[in-house]
């Protein structure tokens, strides 16, 4: 039997997660699945997706063994990697240049406000 079935939801350590709410939705124009109030953690369980994905990611508050600014290895698609390249960058978000090498498709990285690094490559 497999235990096991799904990839659901992948945590990021961010500092301030009104502030990364914010990156996520409006920057990224993902969508909140969930926002409830952890006051035992000091934080809440924020969750956010693009719109129909099965995976997700948590903004979880920073701890002493979990801080902010890592790369996150969250490889994301999207449909036209050059056209979101140039959308991130007209938007002033920290990101790499589009990397176009033969017989891969184009992709990039880009940080989050609190340094996470997370990967964009075309489907």
């Amino acid at each position: 039997m497999n235990h096991i079935t799904e990839i659901r939801t992948v945590g990021v350590p961010v500092r301030d997660q009104d502030r990364a709410l914010a990156f996520y939705t409006e920057t990224l124009g993902f969508e909140v699945q969930l926002d409830v109030p952890l006051p035992q953690f000091g934080g809440r369980w924020l969750v956010v997706a693009p719109a129909g994905s099965a995976a997700s990611v948590a903004l979880v508050p920073e701890s002493e063994g979990n801080p902010a600014g890592v790369d996150t290895g969250i490889r994301m698609g999207s449909p036209d990697a050059k056209a979101a390249h140039q959308h991130f960058l007209d938007a002033g978000v920290d990101t790499d240049e589009l990397l176009e090498w033969p017989g891969t498709p184009p992709m990039f990285s880009l940080r989050d406000p609190d340094g996470n690094r997370l990967y964009i490559s075309q489907v």
